[in-house]
């Protein structure tokens, strides 16, 4: 028989050891508040990207825009976020504005649509596309395409033509009266962010297509790139000289479009905006050169230096140039 000190001796010692389990276990699996342990979420390795957040749905309005002289000067688009200039038939250029943080009460005057417009705007989602008419040839495309046509045929009751104008650089459209299209809006497709180290200070650059000319210079007092088109200013009828916070001139592969012409039987191209290419930013008064990457049409385009740090735009309008290589 165990004796009456050595009983309390083995009790002792069993409750030290149940007592040492339970905050063993209260440290493995919880904590003192009664909440069950998290795991730590696990790193990234080193180069690995962490997954970014889901795009907020915001509301997405693209417009083709004349900008030959007749079309001059243009309204409304000084409020576009982003202004991207394609080129077309002829070695010509035309210009597809999109609108998410504001939307004027007129924009024109207002164009028809072509192919590359499909690829384009496919990283905003389901916009609304607003233009004056398309070639036959296109129809099917624009019916498949993750947009909502918006033409002079198809919404009348959004569209005028200004009399003092020549046709048919006189048509203009009242976005109020469109159809709502939505996606990610122009601050996720082109990230914005402070500029990376280096770039070469940069006053004036230049942009050339093959029957157009593009000239961008540095205003450090607005801290906006100045825009002129073939050695004017590029005027708008609500600000003045159009400008930009940052200019993007993204280097393109084009192929032959659709069979559409213009009338001197010239083929219009398609820019390739999926895909990669040299790209040169100008934002800050400097200009950086990188590369620009966007893996699939439902995906943004981003931009990096050649060392492969991110190189954002700045924040505020942004026009990109999609020059054929």
């Amino acid at each position: 028989m165990l004796t009456t000190p050595l009983r309390q001796l083995l009790a002792s010692v069993l409750v030290f050891l149940v007592v040492g389990a339970t905050v063993a276990a209260l440290l493995l699996f919880g904590g003192g508040d009664g909440e069950s342990a998290r795991p730590a979420p696990p790193r990234a390795e080193p180069g690995q990207s962490e997954t970014r957040a889901p795009a907020p749905s915001e509301r997405v309005l693209a417009v083709k825009i004349d900008n030959v002289a007749a079309a001059r000067p243009q309204t409304g688009l000084a409020s576009a976020d982003v202004v991207y200039v394609e080129p077309v038939e002829g070695g010509l250029t035309r210009l597809a504005a999109v609108y998410s943080s504001r939307m004027p009460e007129v924009v024109g005057p207002v164009r028809s649509a072509r192919e590359t417009d499909v690829e384009l705007l496919a990283q905003y989602g389901h916009p609304t596309l607003a233009f004056s008419g398309v070639a036959p040839e296109l129809l099917p495309m624009l019916r498949r395409a993750p947009l909502t046509a918006a033409s002079e045929q198809r919404v009348p009751g959004a569209y005028f033509r200004d009399p003092a104008r020549p046709m048919p650089h006189n048509l203009f459209v009242r976005p109020d009266r469109l159809p709502t299209g939505s996606g990610p809006g122009p601050d996720h497709v082109l990230p914005i962010g402070p500029a990376p180290e280096g770039g070469t200070p940069q006053g004036h650059h230049t942009a050339r297509f093959q029957a157009a000319t593009y000239d961008f210079r540095w205003a450090a007092q607005q801290r906006r790139w100045q825009v002129s088109l073939d050695g004017s200013p590029l005027l708008t009828t609500e600000a003045g000289q159009a400008s930009a916070h940052t200019v993007v001139v993204q280097r393109v592969a084009t192929r032959a479009g659709a069979q559409v012409e213009d009338a001197a039987g010239s083929l219009s191209p398609v820019a390739r905006t999926v895909g990669t290419g040299a790209v040169t930013v100008l934002r800050d008064g400097r200009a950086f050169e990188g590369t620009w990457s966007r893996p699939s049409a439902g995906e943004g385009t981003t931009f990096t230096t050649a060392a492969g740090d991110p190189l954002p735009r700045a924040t505020g309008p942004v026009w990109v140039l999609l020059v054929p290589r």
